[in-house]
C-alpha cells in the first residue's frame, strides 16, 4: 500500500502510515510514554505554584494526535503507571501519585484519547483543526488537573486555578502553535511522499 492511498484513508492517523504489525504497535505506545517521560524533563519553575512549566502536556497531546486514541491511551497509561511504580520520569524528575499535580497526568491520559479521537476524524489535517484540538486537549487536562490540585493541597478551587492554570496559557499557547505547524506540515510533506 503506497502512502497517497494511506492518507486519502480516512480515519488515519500518523502512526498508520507505517506497515501494521502489533510490534509497530507495541514499538509506538512505548516509544510515546518515553517521548512523554523525556518531554516532561524539560521544566520551567513557576514562582507560587507546585506545578512547572513542562514538555509533558505537549508531548500527550502530540502522541495522542500522532498515534489515535487507543495507543495514544495506552502510552499514557503506560507513562502512569511506570512513574506511579518509581520510574522518577514525570515533570522535575518525580514519581508516585502523592504529588499535587498528578491530576494534570490522568487528564493527560484522557486529553490524549480524545484528541487521538479527534484526530481520527481528520483533527491534525489543518491548522485551524489541529488548533481545535489542542485547545480541547489542553481543556481536559486542566478540567482534571485543577480540582486535583485544589484537593490534593488545601487551595480553594480560585486559588488552584491562578496556581495551575493561569501562568500555563501562554506556554499553552506557545505549545499549541508548534502542533498547529507540525501535525498538518507532516500529512502535506506525506502527501507530497505518495
Amino acid at each position: 500500500m503506497s502512502t497517497a492511498s494511506v492518507t486519502s484513508r480516512p480515519g488515519a492517523v500518523l502512526a498508520d502510515l507505517l506497515p501494521a504489525s502489533r510490534t509497530r504497535d507495541i514499538a509506538l505506545v512505548i516509544g510515546g510514554a518515553a517521548l512523554t517521560g523525556i518531554a516532561a524533563q524539560l521544566t520551567v519553575p513557576v514562582p507560587g505554584s507546585p506545578v512547572p512549566v513542562s514538555g509533558q502536556t505537549f508531548a500527550a497531546l502530540l502522541v495522542g494526535t500522532a498515534l489515535g486514541a487507543r495507543r495514544g491511551f495506552l502510552s499514557l497509561a503506560l507513562y502512569a503507571v511506570v512513574g506511579m511504580a518509581g520510574m522518577p520520569w514525570f515533570a522535575e524528575g518525580a514519581s508516585g501519585y502523592s504529588m499535587p499535580s498528578f491530576g494534570y497526568i490522568l487528564g493527560m491520559l484522557l486529553a490524549a484519547t480524545v484528541v487521538g479521537a479527534l484526530a481520527r476524524r481528520g483533527a491534525d489535517r489543518s491548522v485551524l483543526r489541529t488548533a481545535g484540538a489542542m485547545v480541547v486537549g489542553s481543556v481536559i487536562i486542566y478540567a482534571v488537573g485543577v480540582p486535583y490540585l485544589a484537593l490534593a493541597t488545601g487551595m480553594t478551587m480560585g486559588q488552584a486555578v491562578a496556581a495551575g492554570l493561569v501562568p500555563f496559557l501562554i506556554g499553552d499557547a506557545l505549545k499549541a502553535a508548534l502542533a498547529m505547524g507540525a501535525l498538518p506540515t507532516a500529512w502535506k510533506l506525506v502527501g507530497r511522499r505518495g
